[in-house]
C-alpha cells in the first residue's frame, strides 16, 4: 500500500501556492521514513519533507511544478 507524500497545510499562513525546487532521491529509488525527499519553496522561504514511510519513491509532480497546499506530489510503495 502506498503513502502519500502530500504538500503541509500548515507550512505557512497564506493560500499561496508552492513550487517543487528539487527532488533529492529519484524516482524509483529506495527510501528510509525520515529520509528528506523534496524541497519546496514559497514566498522565498524553502521547506524541506521527508518520506512518511520506507520504500519505493514515486514522484508524481516533477521538480518546478507548482502546488497548492495539501497536493499529492508523491508516495512511497
Amino acid at each position: 500500500m502506498a503513502t502519500d507524500i502530500v504538500i503541509p497545510s500548515d507550512l505557512w499562513e497564506e493560500d499561496e501556492e508552492t513550487v517543487i525546487t528539487g527532488w533529492l532521491a529519484d524516482d524509483g529509488a529506495t527510501v528510509e521514513e525520515g529520509a528528506l525527499v523534496v524541497e519546496i519553496m514559497t514566498a522565498k522561504v524553502q521547506y524541506e519533507i521527508n518520506a512518511p514511510a520506507s520504500g519505493t519513491l514515486r514522484i508524481k509532480e516533477e521538480a518546478d511544478a507548482v502546488v497548492p497546499k495539501g497536493a499529492v506530489i508523491g508516495s512511497v510503495e
